[in-house]
């Protein structure tokens, strides 16, 4: 990571011009355009949240061994999301944003093309490694008998769309990249609510359908994910889009795909430290007993509904961050990202603030048992006060991807990784109480934030 100041480069010679609404994201006033940007992706991420609340009362229906069972596939699942939309789908708004602010449209549609290509790969990826390791995968965690075989038949459907789901985010990321956040969100709430019927449909047999179970349910987000990428490269190819594609000039280039993948692949790394980090506190906090396991399970739940907050500021300001980066304006595109991140920061941590001074408003939401509501309450007193630095780095993490330059918020996860890792090992071994583990935690979150902080203030954006 280079820890240089930059140099002033606004003062560079004027670029060639872009065509509006586009340019209006390198002279509009940050804060509307950074709310403007934001909120129809806050509402796209409430719909999959929603997506996650009905898939789970589906499979509570079918029974206890499919609720297991799925526990086993969602890391896998939200993995799969998480590289595609958030990392190298950063990478590929970051790239094209990039090019639109350098008044390059050429450039940019034939990175929009570098990036489905890669997208197909990445979903040819995950089909491969999920349907021939998947099984093992599940039987690590723990997977046995009936919960091992109804994980790999959900699984099986699941991923053999995974082409599906790669292509729908990172075409969704293309369009981003203009600025254009409305119809990728539109888009995916459409998708949500297919997804939703179709699930409860072909899981639960409703309307006369045969019942399919846990494949069924696999399904409804195969066949909503599908008609959603139909949807984006019809809209794409149609000439319908600000930056229309055309596959007669399309030519390979070596530099298209380091361009994204320099900051995609790279920003993978985040997502998967994340979903270890997730599974080995849960592993620790196991040995602490049931009670303790569904109190911080009832605790990670809000953290998943305010990652919409965190990802909607983040993933909004890096076209902003990027079209300013493009046409020279390093002192604007940081004006955005700090200002991204202290709207997240804020959102994020007065809500973590008032469950922390108050658990019950959310614990008694999910449960009256003594036992898991103390242990709720233990983990919203510490890690609570600690979601605005959670939200801080999350949005930077976003907007680094925006400037090319992620290595900084990729290490500061990392850290986070190994204090929750080897932090907790020594706690379990010292046979520490319970709330050391969520202290541990609300720690790891605000070394995290300040760390990205600290990465984001002394890297150098710009060329």
């Amino acid at each position: 990571m280079d820890m240089t100041i930059d140099a002033p480069i606004d003062a560079a010679p004027p670029r060639a011009p872009v065509a509006s609404p586009i340019a209006s994201l390198l002279t509009a006033p940050i804060l509307p355009m950074l709310l403007r940007l934001a909120i129809p992706n806050m509402i796209a991420m409430v719909g999959s949240t929603l997506v996650a609340i009905a898939e789970t009362s589906y499979i509570g229906r079918l029974g206890t061994i499919p609720l297991a069972a799925i526990a086993l596939v969602f890391p896998f699942a939200m993995l799969t999301q998480m590289m595609s939309a958030g990392a190298m789908g950063g990478g590929v708004s970051s790239a094209i944003s990039r090019a639109l602010g350098a008044g390059d449209r050429d450039r940019a549609a034939t990175l929009a093309l570098h990036a489905a290509i890669i997208g197909l790969c990445g979903g040819l990826f995950f089909t491969v490694t999920m349907l021939v390791f998947g099984r093992s995968f599940f039987t690590l965690l723990g997977g046995r008998e009936r919960v091992l075989e109804e994980a790999c038949g959900y699984s099986q459907v699941l991923f053999s769309g995974a082409v599906a789901i790669w292509l729908v985010n990172t075409l969704a990321s293309v369009i981003r990249g203009t600025g254009d956040m409305r119809l990728p969100s539109m888009t995916l709430i459409g998708a949500s609510v297919l997804q939703i019927a179709l699930g409860g449909t072909l899981g639960l047999g409703l309307f006369g359908v045969k019942q399919f179970g846990m494949p069924g349910v696999a399904a409804g987000q195969l066949i909503a994910f599908t008609c959603a990428a139909v949807f984006f490269l019809w809209y794409l190819l149609s000439g319908r889009s600000r930056l229309p594609l055309d596959f007669r000039a399309f030519y390979f280039e070596r530099a298209m795909f380091l361009d994204i993948l320099k900051v995609g692949a790279v920003a993978c790394l985040s997502p998967l430290q994340t979903v270890l980090t997730i599974l080995i506190f849960t592993r620790i906090l196991a040995t602490f007993g049931t009670e303790m396991l569904a109190g911080y399970g009832i605790g990670s739940r809000l953290e998943f509904l305010l990652i919409p907050i965190t990802f909607a500021f983040g993933i909004a300001s890096v076209p902003m961050v990027g079209m300013a980066i493009g046409a020279g304006q390093v002192k604007r595109a940081r004006r955005v990202a700090w200002t991204a991140a202290a709207a997240s920061a804020l959102t994020v941590g007065l809500i973590g603030l008032v469950i922390a001074l108050d658990p019950a408003l959310w614990a008694s939401l999910f449960t009256a048992d003594p036992g898991v509501t103390a242990a709720a309450h233990s983990y919203f007193h510490w890690a609570g006060p600690a979601f605005a630095f959670f939200g801080m780095g999350v949005s930077l993490y976003f907007s680094s991807q925006g400037a090319a330059r992620v290595g900084g918020p990729v290490l500061a996860s990392t850290a986070r990784l190994l204090i929750v890792a080897i932090g907790g090992g020594v706690l379990m071994m010292a046979q520490a109480p319970a709330w050391t583990l969520f202290a541990l935690v609300g720690g790891a979150m605000v070394v995290f934030g300040l760390s990205t902080a600290v990465s984001v203030a002394f890297a150098r954006w710009g060329k």
